[in-house]
């Protein structure tokens, strides 16, 4: 399994459009196998869903994210959890996993 985080000064970045880097970060048997930091390519509507499914991304975990934003990466076959908290990868990860992960409303009301 990846999951995708948008990252701004190595924490989950509230709104994934704004993000600096993305963390892709594979997990095997239960564990953070490996992390790995990308650019991600300009924002503009419907091109981040295409590029972390590409990237093989198979969950994104965000702070915010708009309605439209969901859809396509539904459409892209990845599963959007969004009302993470501003936390370091590795702490969403681990919590992600564990089913402890606390989430509240989505940061973006569009």
């Amino acid at each position: 399994m990846k999951i995708a985080i948008p990252t701004a000064e190595g924490k989950l970045a509230m709104h994934f459009g704004h993000c600096e880097k993305f963390a892709i970060v594979t997990v095997e048997e239960g564990k953070i196998a490996s992390k790995e930091e990308l650019t991600p390519p300009p924002h503009e509507p419907g091109v981040l869903p295409k590029w972390l499914h590409e990237q093989g991304a198979d969950i994104i975990i965000a702070g915010g994210m708009g309605q439209r934003a969901q859809q396509l990466f539904a459409a892209n076959g990845i599963k959007v959890q969004v009302g993470a908290p501003a936390m370091e990868v590795d702490e969403i990860v681990n919590a992600y996993l564990a089913g402890t992960l606390q989430t509240g409303v989505n940061a973006c009301d569009h």
